[in-house]
């Protein structure tokens, strides 16, 4: 296949993946400024990705056009099954988080197990077994993951709202599931117990546990008809003492000051740290390692939890480059290695504090 033809097929991958950049036009009025007539927007002042057609072009043509051998895994960077199972065992365990991969968690809180953005599938793709694939295995299969009862999806892109694994976990456990506007249309023929909507700063009360969705700098679509018809979002999860909070998929802007102003500093951040290169592709929609630590900082976060890295290639950067660079903020920042600044392994289980 040429490379031109080749190019222009992988454009059209993309674009049902949600990787193009557009722009709209948007009236004043009434409504919040993140809705308008054609669609959903980001918060003012946010950044907006760049690059040409031919950049973009060029940027698939590295990511579908040649086929790039998986890295190497560093040693400890996946935990083995058995162990996490351990951990995971027993109607009794302890308040906890477990990084399952990418930007996938299982939290325990009150008594709940809480899930976020389950990627566990081998492809981020609407085509498998074109696009992304993970070079990292998840944590565990649907199969083997605790009862489930509380499902959280930021956003519709592949890497976050799974198929595969959603129509697993509906049927094995009949979930509540936590989504943004607009998203539930692509999950309304799954078997959830309850499927929510909420608008950036809309709270619900579900098992104990207060469930808040809060804004984020990103953009959504799934088909080549949708782009923007969804909202994106990150969430406050909190059981009343503790809050445990997800950035979602977002760049940096001034509406983490305004979040800063208007919510109490969170327990626990769990910060994107990858997919930002090229930058000037990136800068609209995904931040830096150093980026993701100045908003954890900005939201006077107690604790950094690094997420959406080391598992499947995205974006240019090198794979295991975005904890070296994480680290070396948080320690200019003045987190503490290790304690307030926290890379775990896949299947890693820490306690929530």
């Amino acid at each position: 296949m040429r490379r031109r033809d080749f190019t222009v097929g992988a454009t059209g991958l993309l674009l049902a993946a949600g990787c193009m950049p557009a722009s709209f036009e948007y009236e004043a009025g009434s409504r919040p400024w993140h809705h308008g007539p054609e669609g959903f927007r980001n918060p003012p002042g946010s950044p907006e990705r760049g690059g040409g057609v031919v950049d973009w072009a060029d940027f698939f043509w590295r990511r579908l056009g040649r086929r790039y051998p998986p890295p190497a895994l560093p040693a400890g960077h996946v935990r083995p099954e058995r162990e996490v199972l351990g951990t995971l065992s027993g109607p009794e365990r302890p308040d906890g988080f477990t990084w399952l991969g990418h930007a996938s968690f299982l939290i325990r809180l009150a008594g709940r197990t809480v899930l976020i953005d389950p990627f566990l599938s081998d492809y981020a793709s609407p085509l498998p077994p074109l696009g992304p694939r993970r070079f990292a295995p998840p944590a565990l299969v649907p199969s083997r993951l605790p009862t489930v009862d509380l499902v959280l999806l930021t956003h519709n892109h592949y890497d976050h709202l799974d198929r595969p694994t959603l129509e697993a976990l509906a049927a094995r456990d009949r979930p509540l599931l936590v989504t943004t506007l607009g998203v539930s249309a692509y999950l309304a023929d799954l078997p959830f117990r309850a499927l929510h909507e909420l608008d950036w700063h809309e709270r619900i009360e579900l098992l104990g546990l207060e469930v808040t969705a809060v804004p984020a700098i990103h953009f959504s679509k799934r088909t080549l008809f949708d782009r923007n018809r969804s909202l994106w979002c990150g969430f406050r999860i909190t059981d009343g003492r503790r809050v445990l909070q997800t950035l979602g998929d977002s760049a940096a802007g001034p509406v983490f000051e305004e979040l800063a102003r208007r919510y109490a500093p969170p327990d626990t951040l769990l910060v994107p740290i990858g997919a930002y290169e090229p930058r000037e592709l990136m800068k609209g929609s995904h931040c830096t390692p150093e980026e993701a630590v100045a908003i954890g900082r900005t939201l006077g976060a107690h604790r950094l939890v690094a997420m959406h890295w080391g598992t499947i290639a995205l974006t240019d950067e090198p794979p295991f480059e975005p904890p070296v660079r994480f680290r070396e903020a948080a320690a200019r920042a003045g987190y503490a290695p290790d304690r307030d600044a926290l890379v775990p392994a896949i299947g890693e289980t820490l306690p929530l504090t």
